[in-house]
């Protein structure tokens, strides 16, 4: 026999074990006249206990196997019901000493019916597996004794129900309390398995939620132990029963008092000792009103709010739970905490990581798509041109005539290629960065010798101002690469015959570089696009072509270089980016 556990096997495995257990202990210390309470709580325990087996095997044989002894607890917990009303209410039965055993008699013709169903499958007429759910879950096809038994059961919880209700209905405060509970007790797992019959709503085919229902009667007649000390119950099981609970719970009176409290709300203070009997809501909300208003309102609400436990933020869920009288006046209120901070911040991250994802995803199309166009144009081109001369149909001169204009192309092919592979590394490995202490005038000289060449074709001349002995702390290829980005980017959208102005300025801990160009300037909408770091293309003054894929490296390497970016521009005057670098610490110059 296989056993493979589930969440909804263990929970129920679990309750009843737990539930069986204070049923034992409460039975033991009550007398006759409502021990039968514990009865049926007992065999409410041994159904969800064989029931939580049966949603663990993987066979229909063994499923039938488990659920012989599931239904010892099914068919006695609606006579013992039965008798804990008679018993309860005082009712007198000695004069007809029959009626208890009589009660007794159509739930063991049941249960011998169950057990002998194979030979006559009066309960059941089939079986099979429903394995359409996360795990299998016993499929049946009811006999004509399933109704018998199901109206068996109503029949006696109605019963039962209404003589308590008949009984204390005028009765006093206190006992309307007890009984206005055991009543929603009998009646709510009522409705959940008449929902389960029509089939109205389950988690998944074939799933059975009344014994989870049973628990939670269970809990709700705790709470009346724990209110009015129903049954004269002892203190130890009541306090069983709240510390089980994995939420922070604190019961409040009308007068807003804290009445009762479990250990696990300890966890939601700072200082434990602000949380005992008696203390004030007003008090231990003083410095959280949104609490203190949902407490006040005495109604079944939720409310999400943040606590600084331990120097820590917590996430929190609040439920407010009314402990009321109907058409009279609310006597308490509960509060359950919840801490749902792991939840709320995988799930920020997880939105956050999956925008990112996206977005680098469209980038990524982006590039790839501008990439394969700018690169298989000149590529193919020079490929072609070549084939074309070594068969003679371009003579030499013409392919000398043609050199500059190629020239021109492989400078743009080779700045694109470079910017590629660098983003391509920053976002295949990620990008280290190892800072030194760098002459920046050497540096920035050896990129305006390589740009030159870009520049004097359009027959614009780089100036350089305030590099003179200045020094930075950064990463050299970082660095260079930002540069020459920012030079080539100027040249792309400079006017022929202008400049490009290079300047550094020092600043008390940094540098501050900047490339001013004084072409055409950068509309307002794609200026706010810039400094968003929202990437897209324009192309240049002679028409040079581009992918925004070499402001996209600047931005990400001065923000890895702990630097900032600037931009200023207006149509028809130019454009001005300066980046702020920190400025060297050592007096030794590498370069």
């Amino acid at each position: 026999m296989e056993f493979i556990l589930n969440p909804y096997a263990l929970t129920l495995i679990l309750s009843s074990l737990l539930v069986g257990g204070l049923s034992l202990y409460i039975g033991l210390r009550l007398d006759d006249s409502v021990r039968w309470i514990a009865f049926t709580m007992l065999s409410i325990s041994i159904w969800g206990l064989f029931y939580g087996v049966e949603l663990t095997v993987q066979t229909v044989e063994d499923m039938l196997f488990w659920g012989r002894f599931e239904y010892i607890g099914l068919t006695l917990a609606p006579a013992g019901w039965l008798v804990f009303s008679l018993k309860y209410t005082g009712i007198d039965t000695k004069r007809k000493a029959w009626i208890y055993p009589s009660i007794f008699i159509l739930p063991i013709v049941t249960y011998l019916i169950v057990l002998t169903n194979a030979s006559h499958h009066l309960h059941y007429r089939s079986n099979w597996l429903i394995t359409s759910g996360p795990f299998p879950v016993l499929g049946i096809e009811k006999g004509v004794w399933y109704p018998v038994l199901v109206i068996y059961c109503y029949f006696f919880y109605l019963l039962g129900t209404f003589l308590l209700w008949k009984r204390f209905q005028y009765a006093n405060s206190h006992f309307k309390w007890q009984t206005r509970l055991l009543i929603f007790g009998g009646m709510f797992p009522l409705a959940v398995n008449i929902i389960y019959q029509i089939s109205w709503f389950q988690p998944f085919d074939g799933l059975d939620m009344t014994p989870y229902a049973f628990l939670l009667t269970y809990i709700l007649i705790s709470a009346a132990i724990l209110r009015f000390n129903l049954f004269n119950l002892k203190p130890i099981a009541r306090e069983k029963i709240l510390e089980v609970m994995t939420r922070g719970a604190i019961i409040f009176d009308h007068r807003g008092k804290i009445v009762d409290f479990n250990s696990a709300a300890r966890n939601f203070w700072k200082d434990s000792n602000d949380l005992k009997i008696a203390s004030s809501a007003k008090q231990i909300f003083a410095s959280k009103p949104e609490i203190l208003e949902l407490l006040q309102k005495q109604e079944h609400e939720f409310l999400h709010c943040q606590l600084e436990i331990e120097g820590d933020v917590w996430e929190v869920k609040v439920e407010a739970v009314p402990i009321s009288e109907a058409n009279v006046i609310t006597t308490g209120v509960l509060l359950l905490f919840e801490n749902i901070t792991t939840q709320v911040r995988t799930n920020e991250q997880l939105k956050k990581q999956t925008l990112e994802l996206q977005q680098l995803n469209d980038l990524k199309d982006k590039f790839f798509s501008i990439i394969s166009h700018d690169l298989k144009g000149p590529v193919f081109g020079v490929k072609e041109l070549i084939h074309l001369t070594e068969n003679g149909i371009v003579t030499e001169q013409e392919f000398l005539e043609m050199l500059p204009e190629i020239s021109k192309n492989m400078e743009h092919v080779a700045i694109l290629l470079e910017n590629l592979l660098a983003w391509t590394s920053s976002q295949l490995r990620g990008e280290h960065v190892q800072p030194q202490d760098l002459d920046l005038n050497k540096l920035i000289n050896s990129q305006k010798n390589l740009l030159d060449r870009i520049a004097l074709k359009k027959s614009i001349s780089l100036e350089l101002q305030g590099f003179e002995n200045l020094r930075a702390n950064a990463d050299k290829n970082m660095l260079e690469l930002i540069i020459r980005n920012l030079i080539s980017n100027a040249i792309k959208f400079s006017s022929p015959h202008s400049k490009v102005l290079i300047t550094c300025e020092e600043l008390e801990k940094r540098l501050k570089l900047c490339v001013q160009d004084f072409g055409i300037g950068i509309s307002e909408e794609n200026l706010q696009k810039l400094n968003a770091g929202i990437s897209f293309t324009t192309r240049g003054q002679s028409n040079e072509s581009g992918t925004g894929l070499g402001l996209l490296l600047v931005r990400e390497y001065i923000m890895k270089s702990g630097g900032t970016l600037t931009i200023e521009s207006a149509l028809g005057e130019g454009t001005r980016f300066c980046v702020t670098i920190p400025k060297a610490k050592q007096t030794v110059l590498i370069s």
